[in-house]
């Protein structure tokens, strides 16, 4: 098990004042998510604009810079349909990528899912099977892939804790039921993140919290930085693992 540092994804700048969206403030950002108790980094890549961006010098910086601040933690990317907005150019990024992450997270609702995955696994990046809902469980056990994903991740948008719940029950589901045994990691989204962070230690799966899937602090104040949002986190863990 472990607790994922996702440290900005697509928000922008007015979603919090410590958002990171430079390589060298995502780097200074993820030292403090690792030295707060995460296991591992999640991160969209940003581009001298600030917007998200797979090109090989984006690509390439921030894992220097990251690799730098954080050696021997594995690093994640995502590789969403709406960062290039193309999907012969993300897949042209993925062939050009030089400093390679440790894994990248493909969404099963895109139409270019299983490219993205083949060509992910032909640079030897791991993949993260990001799961939204039943149908994308549904897809992913039913490719035929060159190796299993390195876990899947279950990613829900829900907001009501009662149909979120459900969807997440239906997901798992599907894997069992195909004997799809990987490693899990659940999160939810603003309302939820919470939610299934307990959920997540109590039935001892992974998660991941950052600015990425929110801003507040299980007591409903706003964190500080994704290092606060980690502690908390880490503390629902150790709470989870002492009963």
């Amino acid at each position: 098990m472990i607790v994922q540092a996702c440290i900005n994804g697509a928000r922008d700048a007015a979603f919090h004042p410590a958002l990171p969206l430079t390589p060298e403030a995502m780097a200074a950002d993820c030292r403090a998510c690792i030295l707060a108790g995460a296991g591992e980094i999640h991160l969209h890549t940003r581009g001298p604009d600030g917007r998200e961006s797979l090109a090989r010098e984006v690509m390439d910086e921030t894992m220097r810079l990251v690799r730098e601040a954080v050696p021997g933690t594995l690093v994640g990317v995502s590789t969403g349909d709406w960062i290039e907005k193309s999907d012969p150019r993300t897949l042209a990024a993925i062939a050009a990528w030089r400093a390679l992450p440790d894994y990248a997270s493909v969404n099963l609702s895109e139409p270019a899912a299983p490219a993205v995955m083949q060509a992910l696994s032909a640079r030897g990046v791991g993949i993260e099977a990001g799961l939204a809902s039943v149908a994308d469980a549904e897809r992913l056990v039913g490719l035929l892939l060159d190796r299993p994903p390195l876990r899947i991740l279950i990613e829900i948008g829900e907001q009501d804790f009662g149909e979120a719940t459900a969807v997440v029950e239906g997901i798992h589901a599907v894997l069992d039921k195909a004997g799809l045994r990987r490693p899990v990691q659940l999160h939810g989204m603003d309302e939820t993140v919470w939610h299934f962070a307990r959920m997540a230690a109590g039935r001892r799966w992974s998660t991941r919290v950052g600015l990425e899937d929110g801003r507040l602090l299980p007591d409903g104040t706003v964190a500080e930085d994704n290092a606060a949002l980690v502690r908390a986190a880490v503390e629902i863990y150790r709470q989870a693992a002492a009963q």
